[in-house]
């Protein structure tokens, strides 16, 4: 809990900072939009959201950001200045081992944002703050083999392809599902000395 870590981040076009309370009809808006886009990959993204829930959510996760177990942020498209605009992603630190410093990057996108490079751009942050400020000795990002936009993600921020997993998890739908798994790690080609 002492580990010092920027609920705000910045880049060239967005303003990232972690949920807090009274955002959850911000997140109910974007889960609601995008439901049919998420719904092949997401377990969570079966159901419309309900408001309450959404809310619970943040304040779950604003509560998990402070004790260092689960680190989320809201990514805001900005609106001409250095205010948040349009929340246009959500990303995060997910399946944190602290001893061996190794972190989970996942990330999903509002529908009608995709090609503008959003999510990689907020994906290349985190790696910058894994490796710079947070002393990560391994970086991954895992999803569905078949998500093809996901992978490309990855690839665009500079991970690379462990391999495939073979039937390590379920599907929405209960079938057995292959899991791609990328990384970057310092030291190797993708490392925290490139640029990200």
């Amino acid at each position: 809990m002492l580990i010092e870590i920027p609920r705000r981040i910045d880049t060239a076009r967005l303003m990232m900072r972690c949920p807090r309370n009274g955002d959850g009809l911000l997140l109910q808006a974007m889960q609601t939009e995008t439901m049919a886009g998420l719904r092949p990959w997401m377990h969570w993204a079966q159901e419309p959201p309900k408001p309450d829930d959404c809310e619970i959510y943040c304040r779950r996760m604003q509560a998990r950001f402070i004790l260092r177990e689960d680190l989320v942020w809201f990514v805001f498209e900005r609106d001409g200045g250095h205010e948040p605009g349009r929340l246009v992603a959500s990303v995060g630190l997910h399946r944190i081992d602290w001893g061996v410093r190794r972190f989970e990057i996942g990330y999903w996108r509002r529908s009608g944002c995709g090609g503008q490079g959003f999510v990689t751009e907020a994906v290349r942050a985190l790696t910058r703050l894994c490796f710079a400020e947070l002393d990560a000795r391994r970086v991954e990002i895992r999803m569905d083999h078949t998500n093809v936009p996901s992978w490309k993600v990855a690839e665009r921020a500079g991970f690379t392809l462990d391999g495939v997993l073979r039937q390590d998890s379920l599907s929405v739908d209960g079938k057995p599902r292959d899991t791609r798994v990328y990384s970057r790690v310092p030291g190797a080609s993708g490392s925290a000395q490139d640029t990200v």
